[in-house]
């Protein structure tokens, strides 16, 4: 039984269900400001939280921990639609990551973070709780 994976797994789901949810909240009309160049606060705090899934996922699957903010530029994110897209790439890209893990002990395998060592478990966690710190934003 693999319940520390089914539940990291279920928690990213509600994450990402999260995301889509406040994504059709949003105007899609102030969505974007073209005169300041920028996305709406909620829609900035929800690509914070996604990218944040992003780059765990890059960083398990391929080594990769690059900040996703270099390739996820708001100009390019101008509707919901759009908007959507990315989260289904970044679900994509945490799919990959987790079907890496056959059990739960693959968890405490340990990974070189660019903060240095860290198990897996610690990894997820900490990710799920600064995407889910982003995610609560876009409340105010």
């Amino acid at each position: 039984m693999n319940s520390f994976i089914n539940w990291f797994d279920r928690e990213f789901k509600r994450l990402e269900t999260e995301w889509r949810d406040s994504i059709q909240q949003l105007d899609e009309h102030s969505l974007y400001s073209e005169n300041q160049q920028e996305l709406s606060p909620a829609a900035e705090q929800i690509l914070r939280s996604a990218r944040i899934v992003e780059q765990v996922s890059g960083g398990i699957t391929a080594n990769l921990w690059d900040d996703p903010f270099e390739w996820t530029l708001p100009e390019t994110l101008t509707t919901k639609a759009k908007l959507i897209a990315y989260i289904e790439e970044v679900r994509d890209a945490r799919d990959r990551a987790f079907q890496l893990f056959k059990d739960d002990a693959d968890l405490l395998k340990t990974v070189m973070t660019p903060s240095g060592a860290m198990p897996l478990m610690s990894l997820l966690l900490d990710a799920l709780v600064r995407a889910g710190h982003y995610r609560l934003q876009t409340r105010d």
